[in-house]
């Protein structure tokens, strides 16, 4: 039987929102073991002097927990 967390993540980028989906991604398989997939639960932009800032998204990593 496989039993699976899912543990939620903010990661940001000043390129576009892939970006910041492919740096949590990254990030978050540096410290969990097993990732298996992720979902975006949220986007959102931060504006200066009215142009795109950075490129923020929350999202939902699941990965199996070791026997």
């Amino acid at each position: 039987m496989t039993v699976a967390r899912v543990t939620e993540i903010s990661a940001t980028s000043d390129k576009s929102f892939e970006d910041a989906v492919n740096q949590g991604i990254d990030r978050a398989s540096k410290t969990l073991r097993g990732v298996t997939g992720a979902w975006i639960k949220e986007q959102k932009v931060t504006v200066s002097g009215g142009s795109i800032a950075s490129y923020q998204v929350n999202m939902m990593v699941s990965f199996v927990l070791d026997d």
